[in-house]
């Protein structure tokens, strides 16, 4: 029997020799496969899917779809809400133990930095020049670094616009201006990869036309008006739009053919970016997934990493702080030539290690506002499964029922008011409904309200029915007409977690909650956003055991 010795060398040089080989049969394999598989079948009625001669019923390609820019993704699970909490240095009791299951989502690597709202202050300004009032609204409050007894006036000056800052996180935004600024980057991710496909009008054509970002009505792109077929005809449409199968489209071949705008099943547009839920946050944060191994958590965490200390036990960086906190009363930073955190103030939001979901300063740095309503007691009364309070429900108002047009505001958005119905009603009352809205909405004096800022319980003038569209009030014994006197906690009262460089290292542990109300700003606050993960909540398959499935077989006419 001969032996053959073979260097490192030589195993990995044919390594890639096999490798390459391998890559190039499984791609012709794939191209052989896809060459001859037939078309796809109603599995229920045998017609062929996307073929323009029975009537173009359509099935679009099942994928998983990618993160928006920005995010990655976060395999949902089980945990402990509310686990983390060691102590209750606040004698709250506001974050009982709770066990509860997170669907899977998105949410951004980083904090929203001061680059990413200059960059919505400068759309602004370029799509509305003269509405100085929406880009007032929408400036952050530098004036939260301004104290009576302290020297900040350079932050107030600096800190959003000078480059220096560029990288830090944006402070001094409300909750409000943080959703504001979600249905923005919603609305400017959704136009770019249309506008990069082909879709709509390239940004190199449409920047002929003047004012990048507006259509040629005036209008900026809203995703909601896009998907409901507002947002279309000359100067929009792309060179590259979808070919329309529908029999009922305008005729034509080739390039005469009846093209479409792109629809949500067509999986390119993606989910709206939001404010994550208290919950999302929280599991985020503690990143247990990195000390799972089937499914038994080795190891509770304290904070975003393992271990009871906020320094590093690695060896290469032994005894540097993890976070961006204050150590204790007047020690924000160490002494010089030593500093400990390497911050005075905030600090670059790709600052120190990210956690195990691969999330940058889930601790320190800056608080987050969630998107959840305050209530001392709502992790017994949410639901175990997605926990969440705060949802107040509302409709899209129609500006032509019968035609199902939305009523747009002069920003392009769709106009919304609170639901009138928790149940999808008869087509007939829907429409009296929608009719009714719309005579209303015509009289000035007898739609005195804003639109959508009701949050009492709305009369259904068919069923008779008071309906509440409101949910964070259901069984809640807190009364607004004592806010201020006896309690700070109303419906305005917002969630905000994760601790700042201003903070004890108490706050950096993920289950501890603070609020404020929804129109404050501080420089200790700031936010990131997160997205709805649609379709299987695994994220990685690979190595793992999965039950077989059997493809449905294709039905043949006899």
């Amino acid at each position: 029997m001969i032996f053959f010795k073979f260097t490192p060398k030589y195993i990995l040089q044919n390594m890639k020799v096999l490798t390459n080989t391998a890559i190039v049969m499984l791609g012709l394999v794939v191209t052989l496969s896809s060459c001859s598989n037939k078309k796809q079948q109603s599995q229920k009625t045998g017609l062929s899917y996307n073929d323009p001669k029975n009537g173009g019923y359509l099935r679009y390609q099942q994928s998983h779809p990618a993160p928006g820019p920005g995010l990655v993704p976060i395999e949902g699970g089980t945990f402990v809400f509310g686990g983390s909490a060691d102590q209750d240095v606040t004698y709250e009791y506001n974050n009982v133990r709770r066990r509860v299951t997170v669907p899977s989502f998105y949410m951004d690597e980083t904090e929203v930095s001061n680059q990413d709202w200059l960059d919505y202050l400068h759309w602004i300004n370029i799509t509305f020049p003269n509405d100085n009032e929406l880009y007032y609204n929408a400036l952050p409050d530098t004036l939260v670094w301004r104290k009576p007894l302290s020297y900040n006036e350079p932050y107030v000056d600096n800190y959003l616009r000078h480059p220096a800052f560029q990288d830090y996180p944006v402070v001094g935004v409300t909750w409000e201006q943080a959703q504001e600024y979600c249905v923005w980057r919603t609305d400017r991710t959704n136009e770019n990869i249309l506008r990069e496909r082909g879709n709509l009008v390239t940004w190199k054509d449409q920047a002929k036309g003047g004012a990048a970002g507006a259509s040629a009505a005036g209008q900026p792109f809203n995703t909601d008006i896009y998907l409901n077929g507002q947002y279309k005809g000359q100067g929009v449409d792309g060179k590259k739009m979808i070919r329309d199968l529908n029999p009922n489209a305008q005729a034509g071949t080739g390039k005469n053919a009846a093209r479409r705008p792109v629809r949500l099943e067509d999986g390119i547009l993606k989910q709206g970016y939001r404010l994550p839920s208290e919950a999302e946050w929280e599991y985020a944060a503690l990143a247990l997934a990195g000390n799972t191994q089937f499914e038994n958590i080795n190891d509770g965490r304290v904070y975003p990493w393992d271990g009871l200390g906020v320094r590093s036990p690695n060896r290469k960086t032994r005894g540097l702080i993890l976070a961006n906190f204050k150590r204790g009363s007047g020690d924000n930073a160490g002494v010089g030539g030593g500093l400990n955190d390497k911050a005075i103030i905030t600090a670059p939001v790709r600052t120190y290690t990210p956690n195990d979901f691969g999330l940058y300063n889930m601790a320190g740095n800056v608080n987050e506002w969630v998107a959840d309503t305050y209530r001392q007691t709502s992790f017994e009364e949410v639901d175990d499964l997605n926990p969440f309070r705060g949802n107040e429900f509302s409709n899209k108002r129609l500006a032509n029922p019968t035609k199902g047009l939305y009523a747009k505001d002069k920003y392009g958005r769709p106009i919304k008011d609170a639901a009138t119905s928790n149940k999808k009603l008869k087509y007939a009352d829907m429409i009296a409904q929608q009719q009714a809205q719309v005579a209303k909405n015509a009289n000035p004096t007898a739609n005195s309200a804003a639109p959508g800022a009701t949050t009492t319980a709305v009369k259904d003038p068919l069923a008779g029915k008071a309906y509440t569209p409101d949910y964070r009030d259901f069984n809640d014994t807190v009364s607004t007409a004592l806010y201020g006197n006896t309690t700070l906690v109303n419906n305005h009262s917002k969630v905000y977690k994760g601790g700042s460089w201003n903070d004890m290292a108490y706050w950096l542990n993920p289950a501890t909650r603070r609020f404020a109300d929804q129109e404050s700003a501080s420089a200790e606050i700031g936010f990131r956003c997160a997205m709805t993960m649609v379709g299987a909540p695994e994220i990685n398959t690979q190595g793992k055991p999965h039950l077989p499935v059997k493809k449905a077989k294709n039905y043949k006419a006899k």
